[in-house]
């Protein structure tokens, strides 16, 4: 297949890892470089998210590696990751380290690759498509909108310690965010919504949660900012999803192209 492409792909060398993002889902989303790579890997490092068609197109033969962290129960710490990854680089395998969404994109990419900087491993990075931007597309909701932004502040839910990230100055970003699209929100909404309240505002502003975004069990829940952690717990929304809060989500009435 790949052969007949009008592309030259990076050779992938063996005792190389390579980070690649798998995308929100979706396995269209995948880029030509995702797809060569899973064509070429020798093992597969894979996260818990990983759609299960990604993983079909693996090579045969290629041994796979279960590697995904999930909130509430047991996995393997990120330092065990990064650290199993340069084993098998040193190896000598072509290891392929997948990832749902962007490796760098709250993917915890770039503390693997500075364990295999300080390892001595060479690697590369593939970027996918981060859930921020395909999740709202496929929820039909734009990322911007000359109506309504022309910034976009995106934010995790939770820091490394399962917390509201303290590190946020989440007050500067209310008042400078016209849109702000947060990952990993659920565990936190009702804290995160409230200290958005408090910085200013307004609990009739137009939100929506994203739950399994571009995969074929999406779920679209359109409110506001003052109702939002109160109707995702009784319509039983659950992690993997996003939060969006700004004006955008009104778009979503008529550019809803998934009808979903």
């Amino acid at each position: 297949m790949f052969n007949s492409l009008p592309i030259d792909f990076p050779e992938f060398e063996p005792g190389w890892v390579w980070l690649v993002g798998a995308g929100p889902g979706d396995p269209g989303l995948l880029t030509l470089n995702a797809a060569y790579a899973l064509s070429q890997a020798d093992v597969v490092v894979f996260d818990a998210l990983v759609d299960e068609r990604i993983m079909s197109l693996v090579k045969e033969g290629a041994e796979l590696v279960p590697m995904g962290k999930r909130g509430g129960k047991p996995s393997p710490k990120q330092t065990e990751i990064s650290q199993h990854l340069v084993e098998l680089a040193k190896q000598n395998k072509r290891v392929l380290r997948l990832k749902g969404g962007d490796p760098f994109v709250f993917g915890r990419g770039a503390e693997e690759a500075l364990t295999l900087v300080e390892a001595g491993v060479n690697f590369r990075v593939v970027p996918g498509v981060t859930a921020g931007v395909a999740a709202l597309a496929y929820a039909g909701i734009p990322a911007t909108a000359q109506t309504s932004n022309s910034a976009i502040a995106f934010v995790t839910g939770h820091s490394a310690q399962g917390d509201v990230p303290d590190s946020v100055n989440w007050t500067a970003l209310a008042k400078s965010s016209a849109v702000i699209v947060v990952y990993m929100p659920m565990k936190h909404l009702e804290r995160i919504s409230k200290i958005l309240l408090e910085a200013g505002r307004s609990a009739d502003e137009p939100a929506a949660i994203v739950s399994k975004g571009c995969t074929i069990d999406q779920k679209v829940l359109v409110t506001t900012l003052g109702e939002c952690a109160r109707e995702a717990e009784k319509q039983g929304f659950a992690p993997p999803s996003l939060f969006v809060l700004g004006d955008v989500v009104t778009l979503r009435e008529k550019l809803n192209w998934l009808g979903l």
